[in-house]
């Protein structure tokens, strides 16, 4: 059996190809595509960077949404309660104006109709008191006619006068 050893020449002819080439990408290609990797890897870097500070202004906005919409919330059950609490003022306040007013409208109609009553009377008095002269002086110069009747009628008077 026969050892197989490799072909030198190949193997050298294949070396220096090889170191060629690796010097041809060393001076022409190395650097740009060092350059290109070291650039898009800033490239991802700075997204990265990028994605995590947006991603943190984001839960930083939603944590203050969330307290907007809170305050929000809170201001508007505030607003609410005291609508109703305005709206029940109002409703008391009107109630206790239409009971002054109602109270005020009988007291004013209880002094007119008493006012109308004191006139009625008065007018009733009044009537009373013509019927009454009308009916006396009727009666006296009935029994005044006689000149006999008018002195004893004034003794009369006269003795009545005396025993009040």
């Amino acid at each position: 059996m026969e050892l197989l050893l490799p072909d030198f020449g190949l193997f050298l002819w294949t070396l220096i190809a090889f170191l060629i080439f690796f010097f041809l990408l060393k001076k022409f290609a190395w650097k740009p595509i060092l350059g290109a990797l070291e650039e898009r890897e800033s490239g991802i870097a700075d997204s990265i960077a990028t994605a995590e500070r947006v991603k943190k202004e984001m839960a930083d906005m939603k944590a203050e949404n969330e307290t907007l919409l809170s305050e929000a919330r809170a201001e508007r059950t505030l607003m609410i309660k005291e609508a109703k609490e305005t709206k029940d003022k109002m409703i008391a306040e009107a109630k206790d104006e239409a009971k002054s007013e109602a109270a005020k409208v009988i007291a004013d109609a209880r002094v007119q109709i008493e006012n109308e009553k004191m006139a009625a009377l008065t007018d009733v008095k009044n009537q009373v008191g013509n019927l009454v002269i009308e009916v006396s002086e009727k009666v006296l110069r009935k029994e005044l006619s006689d000149k006999r009747a008018q002195e004893n009628y004034i003794s009369q008077l006269a003795s009545e006068i005396k025993l009040n």
